[in-house]
């Protein structure tokens, strides 16, 4: 009697392992994680309400309105982008707020007699024109090479210091600004931080950040920095209905600044989602930076029609998931919830409001560091031999640090022109665009393809190659003379074949 054969045993199929931007941290770590990204933007969020209602001379009461109105949207913005519905939203860890780069516009509009339904107006078509945008700006990623990326990434964190200045010294206008009172205590929140980071566990360390603040306050109220005397005064429930200032009405001058503004927010959201895309180990596509563009746009119609601004990529929290090395988009998304609760319960907001200047500096001086950091970790990519990627470099940076250091160095140019140029980040990132098409892509007699070219003949290697290196290495142009990456097998290939 034949023996019968054995059954194999089926083999299991190994797990789907979850990419870190997809993973779910448990509830306590996302409550801490997200509250830290909440203090870290917060200022930066109510700010732009702020300036916008004291020009137009608003009341309190209208005042308040708008910075609930402004946190409610920020944080249905953010999860927008987070979470992600169809073809809406970058699936990242970014965090909503409103854009800086319209608040001289809006400014204009509204104490020029067309008020805040002028305003909103404005910010409605904004929003549609970037939602309309939004794939054409995508199919541009070939115009970030890590040359640009990481120029970029550079001027945004070099670009966000003064501000953590300014927080460290008292806020910029307080009547204590540059008290040695004020520094020393956010050189002693700075120094939690680092304490927090170096030695504590890893999930403390991870949240080094929130502690350091929260250490700071505890400090900062016997001292007499701040009083909670406004939490008293505050509404428990606060619901923002849309157009509460009035029906919006559409002039074409509003229009037309708004939409210069909209583009510059666009380049600049786009410098955030590549900087975080580096930092968590998904890089940026075409089609992904079209989805988060077009939420952008979605977040921006929305915040004309809930009475508020535009909205874009806040640049505080790249420096912090650079940090924390916390790379879940749900931790993120949950700081959209906290903020839509913010805007739901002034209460809240105006706990969250009492936090004093220098706290959130000492915090800020190593978050924005580690963005600057991270640009610098992205050009170590970039072959600087035999080319002239240094003086893009250069002369990029200089450019979007010339309106941080100089703020009035464009005074007296039109308005389209200031919206523009005033913003470092988008100053420096189009500079380093059209300087990275000049110098390595266009056809000429002393441009960097001829001059790697020498240098590479001069070693007899051949794989110092021209163009724009690619993690590294150099990448072979395409047709339309764009380089695409793909550097370091064929740097590879050519060393072999050379050796």
């Amino acid at each position: 009697m034949a023996t019968p054969a054995p059954v194999p045993t089926p083999v299991p199929a190994p797990a789907r392992q979850v990419h870190p931007v997809d993973e779910v941290p448990p509830v306590h770590k996302l409550a801490a994680f997200g509250l830290q990204h909440v203090l870290a933007m917060y200022a930066g969020a109510v700010a732009v309400p702020l300036i916008v209602g004291s020009a137009m001379k608003l009341s309190p009461a209208d005042m308040a309105y708008l910075i609930t109105a402004d946190l409610l949207v920020c944080g249905i913005a953010t999860l927008i982008q987070c979470v992600g519905f169809w073809r809406f939203g970058v699936r990242l860890p970014i965090m909503q707020g409103c854009t800086f780069a319209a608040v001289s516009p809006m400014v204009l509009i509204g104490t020029g007699g067309g008020g805040l339904p002028a305003i909103y107006g404005s910010v409605i078509v904004a929003g549609l024109a970037i939602m309309l945008l939004a794939p054409v700006f995508g199919k541009l990623l070939r115009f970030f090479p890590p040359l640009v990326t990481g120029t970029v990434i550079l001027i945004i964190g070099l670009s966000l210091l003064p501000v953590a200045g300014n927080w460290a010294a008292g806020g910029a206008g307080s009547p204590d600004f540059g008290e040695p009172r004020n520094l020393a205590l956010a050189a002693f929140v700075l120094a939690v931080v680092l304490g927090v980071q170096r030695f504590a566990p890893a999930f403390l360390s991870r949240i080094a950040v929130l502690i350091g603040i929260v250490v700071g306050l505890a400090v900062a109220v016997p001292f007499g920095f701040t009083d909670f005397g406004g939490v008293g005064d505050a509404h428990w429930l606060g619901i923002s209905t849309p157009f509460h200032f009035g029906a919006p009405t559409f002039e074409a001058s509003a229009i037309a600044s708004m939409l210069v503004v909209a583009l510059v927010t666009m380049t600049e959201t786009t410098g955030d989602f590549i900087a975080v895309g580096e930092m968590t180990d998904r890089r940026i596509e075409p089609r992904t930076l079209a989805d988060g563009l077009r939420a952008d746009g979605l977040s921006t119609v929305l915040g004309g029609v809930f009475n508020t601004f535009p909205y874009t990529a806040y640049a505080q929290n790249v420096g912090l998931v650079g940090m924390t090395r916390v790379r879940s988009r749900w931790v993120v998304a949950a700081a959209g919830g906290i903020l839509v609760l913010l805007g739901l319960l002034p209460k809240l907001g105006a706990v969250v409001a009492a936090i004093p200047a220098p706290v959130l500096g000492g915090a800020g001086l190593v978050m924005f560091g580690t963005v600057a950091a991270s640009g610098l970790r992205a050009l170590a990519q970039v072959d600087f031999k035999g080319n002239d990627n240094l003086t893009v470099v250069a002369v990029s940076v200089a450019v979007g640090m010339l309106p941080v250091g100089v703020p009035t160095v464009y005074e007296k140019f039109p308005d389209w022109f200031q919206t523009v140029m005033n913003s470092g980040i988008s100053a420096g990132c189009l500079t380093a665009i059209v300087l990275n098409l000049l110098f390595n892509h266009l056809a000429g007699k002393g441009g960097s393809e001829a001059k790697a070219s020498e240098a590479a003949g001069a070693e007899g290697a051949g794989a110092e190659g021209a163009g724009i290196p690619a993690q590294g290495g150099s990448a072979a142009p395409e047709a339309d003379g764009l380089a695409r990456g793909g550097g370091e097998d064929a740097v590879e290939k050519s060393r072999e074949e050379a050796v």
